[in-house]
């Protein structure tokens, strides 16, 4: 399990090579559950998302030799497009492996950085299949998107950041996926303040980690189109340290439907003036349909703005999901 000391040494790893993102007061959804509520910008770190940390963390702790042969991973965009960035930065090569449920905005935006892109499949678990092949045939080092310890670890670095502005911060909201952040953030925050409630949310069809938990064991899920693309996939059947971790660390998971993810897409942008794609709404999608209440302050992780732009306009003009199912 990776503890504060690890998220710590990333910190300081990443210190000069990362932005610190605000921690921005919400009138309206302090307004809406009754005590004061903190919006943490990752949104605003560089590449659009919080997988930047985690993806810079990891390329800093490769050897001179494990960067000479290139990295690869499979992602559903914003791991791809934070690897590309870092691995570009560290002159190193990137082969990134996409299933055809990527928005072609992150696609396009991965190649302009440099990527080879590989796009194999239906799911995240086909490009990983993709990626193994790689590694066994080429040499290519692995970076996954979540389960790995220095992602984790930079992932976490957020969660120090949320106590540091928030010493009294009583439940942390994050998105929920494959758990690299949610199991990051929540292993920083119980670190400095073991009684703040933990809670993940993510999307109610497809969610890989949720049923994964309510297993207690791994499993595979059927993936669907969502607004909250960032957060389909799996989590691996052979997981092992965002699953434990989540098991251990997570108080709750929130499921929000498609509905409630486009109302948070539209209130960041009205109320907040902040462009947020599906994942990185699900937080606020989750207070507006009072599905989270708190004792205490309340901080919600904004975790990515890579949405396509026509999409975003359609979701504000009363568009509710990605089948064009029109808002009655």
């Amino acid at each position: 399990m990776i503890d504060l000391k690890d998220i710590e040494k990333a910190r300081y790893r990443l210190k000069g090579h990362i932005e610190t993102t605000v921690l921005a007061s919400s009138f309206q959804l302090s307004e809406v559950t009754g005590v004061s509520v903190g919006l943490k910008l990752e949104h605003h770190q560089k590449t659009g998302s919080f997988k930047f940390r985690g993806a810079t963390n990891a390329i800093m702790a490769l050897s001179a030799d494990e960067r000479s042969r290139g990295v690869v991973a499979a992602s559903t965009g914003n791991h791809g497009r934070a690897l590309a960035f870092a691995a570009r930065r560290a002159g190193a090569r990137a082969v990134i492996c996409m299933s055809r449920l990527v928005p072609q905005n992150k696609i396009l935006e991965i190649r302009r950085l440099g990527a080879d892109v590989r796009i194999v499949g239906n799911s995240q678990d086909d490009a990983q299949e993709e990626v193994d092949r790689l590694v066994g045939e080429n040499g290519l080092v692995m970076v996954p998107p979540f389960d790995h310890p220095d992602i984790v670890a930079g992932q976490g670095t957020i969660g120090i950041e949320i106590v540091e502005a928030m010493p009294d911060v009583a439940a942390v909201l994050v998105p929920l996926s494959g758990g690299g952040l949610a199991a990051g953030v929540a292993a920083a925050v119980k670190g400095l303040r073991p009684a703040t409630r933990m809670i993940g949310v993510t999307m109610d069809r497809g969610a890989a980690m949720k049923v994964s938990l309510d297993c207690a064991r791994p499993v595979k899920v059927e993936e669907f189109s969502s607004l909250a693309d960032s957060l389909g996939g799996g989590i691996g059947l052979e997981n092992t340290i965002t699953f434990p971790m989540c098991h251990a660390l997570l108080d709750d998971v929130v499921l929000v439907t498609e509905q409630e993810i486009a109302a948070g897409i539209r209130h960041a942008y009205e109320h907040e003036r902040e462009i947020v794609e599906g994942a990185g709404a699900v937080g606020i999608a989750a207070v507006l349909a009072r599905k989270v209440t708190s004792k205490g302050p309340l901080a919600i992780v904004l975790s990515g703005r890579n949405i396509d732009m026509g999409l975003h306009k359609n979701v504000l003009n009363g568009w509710n999901s990605v089948q064009g199912e029109a808002n009655s």
